[in-house]
């Protein structure tokens, strides 16, 4: 059952076992993303090194081929033991659905009406998790590597020494599969590493392969959430052998209609485009509208989602036609990706018809109240190279005014406001995120810029949230991309309100679905005011201030443009979208109403701009084409940084002027 390189001699298993004890005590690294506690003494730093220079001698793989392979499974990070979305353990990511995913929690959230400005609640996607023997290969690596090193199954998920030996006894035993020597040369490790992914399709597990040939080539150096600091040293010349993946058998998928770039794996399956009859019996339609973007209207901003369900799950309701629909679905275990409406076409997913008609939408493979259960590094950089693709296609700026998350859509309409979406949430890391992108976030003006971006390290800063688990409960401690704004430069001082979202004047809450006092890394606000430690800026319509301390800044300089109230207005309103002018509709297409927003620019404050657009309106009210219409209009509007959410201003309210004014 196992060949002599995969098993593990019982001196080496007494060693695993004895470190996994002296981890427990404290004295090896645990899997846990915490320091210690003050009385236990402190793991070395560099005893997860160590412990893969051991697994790798041990079962004979190349460093290199572990350590890259670990970095696209989890950037070395521990989670606390916690188990990822698809039920991944450690620093190499073994999965045991079987124990992980039967016990995960499920989420979910409601679905505005795509096509109105009614909220619509619709089934939370959910996954029946399947015996263990119906359960794909790629969620079940724990228990194979338990069986490979004679390991328990409970050691592998919350021991890093066991967990990297885990790693190790499953690429030695896929090397071995494909008839391949142990070889030191990580060259010739291509087959095995693409094997690790538990891809079933050929394409993934190239794209899986590459990536990891791609670390190993530019290197990496970072500390990891357990405070181990890790090196994989450049090999820039290294160039293997692709071809051993035709002799593993692995299926084609059907790249049909897809528009990705050939450096990810994409696969069809498409939305439908159906008519059916509604619960009443009326006519009615799904899952998206048939356009001809960016003819007909340009494509303007990435809008990134989590699922809130897994995989399998959510590919079903996307092929629901009495569902919702988006352009593309990424996997978490390997970064798989599948597209199911075209980019021409309108997919139902952002809540506000107006961005709908604009964007296109990605959903990740995650949970927004579920901070442990963490998206992989090879989902991280195959979104990454989509976005980049469709940037670059549609000539859509890489910055946080054009890729979006749902939690920074604005609601149409005032009644909108409260039931508007908040994936995916203050754990989607939008630093590493960028920083994938090419477009990193960094101070670009001096203390007279008139502008921050808001930066925090996302590791080290942890803000409070509650309601995860349960309402009022604490959240587990963990690393966040967002930072908190106050009413006053103190810890103490109650947090900014949002009126649209509490129309009763409540103040907002530390609940991880409350976005209302919440800036989130790489957008941008215009400086209202210092004092020591605390900055002030402009956001919804009130002095919102956050510590930002010099020696662990939360947000660094920039300029830009922004707007204020013309001379001579108190105030000027805040819309949900782009209205064109009733002048501006043709016979036939009913006037929309002009519906400002309950928010205000009051006179001397100041916004981000981002875009300068006219008033449009995407008419889609029937499943025949024939009636579908564009109404655009000559007044124009300025996107803006309004709160945590984008927001939208008449050009003629407003004057235009740098940051540095």
């Amino acid at each position: 059952m196992r060949g002599t390189t995969a098993r593990t001699s019982s001196a080496r298993r007494r060693t695993i076992r004895t470190a996994g004890a002296l981890a427990s005590a404290g004295l090896l690294v645990p899997l846990l993303g915490a320091a210690p506690s003050s009385g236990a003494p402190r793991p070395t730093s560099t005893q997860l090194q160590d412990a893969f220079a051991s697994a790798a001698d041990e079962y004979r793989v190349p460093r290199s081929v572990l350590l890259g392979v670990s970095y696209l499974q989890s950037r070395w990070d521990a989670h606390g033991g916690a188990a990822s979305v698809t039920g991944g353990y450690g620093p190499m990511h073994l999965t045991d659905a079987r124990t992980a995913l039967a016990s995960a929690p499920h989420h979910g959230e409601g679905t505005e009406d795509p096509r109105g400005d009614t909220s619509r609640p619709m089934p939370p996607p959910r996954t029946k998790v399947p015996d263990e023997s119906r359960l794909p290969a790629r969620l079940m690596t724990l228990p194979r590597a338990a069986e490979l090193t004679g390991l328990p199954a409970e050691e592998l998920r919350t021991d890093a020494a066991a967990n990297v030996a885990g790693g190790a006894a499953l690429l030695a035993a896929a090397q071995q599969r494909l008839g391949k020597p142990l070889s030191a040369d990580p060259a010739d490790w291509y087959g095995a590493i693409a094997g690790f992914s538990g891809a079933d399709d050929e394409a993934t597990a190239a794209t899986y392969a590459n990536d990891v040939f791609a670390v190993i080539r530019a290197g990496e150096r970072r500390t990891t959430d357990a405070g181990q600091r890790v090196t994989l040293p450049a090999r820039p010349g290294l160039r293997p052998d692709p071809a051993q993946l035709e002799r593993m058998g692995l299926r084609e998928v059907d790249a049909g209609e897809t528009e990705c770039p050939r450096t990810v794996s994409c696969e069809w399956i498409p939305a439908p485009y159906e008519e059916f009859k509604d619960p009443n019996g009326n006519p009615d339609y799904g899952n998206h509208d048939l356009s001809d973007r960016p003819k007909s209207q340009s494509i303007d901003s990435i809008v990134i989602h989590d699922t809130e369900g897994r995989w399998e799950g959510v590919l079903n309701m996307v092929q629901d036609p009495t569902y919702v629909s988006w352009q593309y679905t990424l996997r978490s275990t390997d970064g798989h990706i599948a597209q199911h409406v075209k980019a021409k076409d309108v997919a139902w997913h952002a809540g506000n018809w107006y961005v709908n008609a604009k964007s296109i939408g990605l959903e990740h493979e995650g949970f927004l109240t579920a901070p442990d259960t963490w998206y992989t590094e090879a989902m991280y950089r195959t979104s990454a190279r989509l976005v980049k693709y469709l940037a670059k296609k549609y000539g859509i700026p890489l910055d946080r005014q054009h890729i979006l998350g749902h939690d920074n859509v604005q609601g149409t309409v005032s009644s909108t406001i409260p039931g508007m979406h908040t994936d995916p949430g203050p754990y989607w890391d939008w630093q590493h995120y960028f920083t994938l992108l090419g477009k990193p976030f960094h101070r670009t003006a001096g203390p007279k810029g008139g502008l921050v971006t808001v930066a925090p390290e996302y590791a080290a800063n942890r803000p409070l949230y509650t309601g995860c688990v349960k309402p009022a409960e604490t959240c587990v401690p963990h690393g966040s991309a967002a930072v908190r704004v106050h009413t006053a430069p103190r810890d103490d001082a109650p947090l900014i309100k949002d009126i649209g979202k509490r129309p009763g004047g409540q103040d907002s809450t530390i609940d991880v679905n409350d976005v209302g006092a919440r800036l989130s890394t790489g957008q941008q606000y215009a400086v209202a005011d210092r004092q020591g430690e605390w900055t002030a800026v402009w956001y919804l319509g009130q002095k919102a201030w956050f510590k930002n301390p010099a020696e662990q800044p939360t947000a660094v300089y920039a300029k830009g443009l922004v707007v204020t109230p013309k001379a001579g207005a108190g105030e000027v309103p805040v819309y949900g979208r782009a209205y064109p002018e009733k002048e501006a509709y043709p016979a036939g297409v009913p006037v929309q109403a002009v519906s400002p927003l309950p928010y205000k620019i009051l006179a001397g404050q100041r916004y981000v701009v981002g875009d300068k657009v006219p008033g449009e309106y995407f008419y889609a009210p029937t499943f025949d084409t024939a009636r579908h219409t564009v109404v655009r209009g000559k007044d124009m509007y300025y996107v803006i940084q309004y709160g945590h959410r984008i927001g939208y201003v008449r050009a003629a309210d407003v004057q235009v002027m740098p940051s540095t004014s």
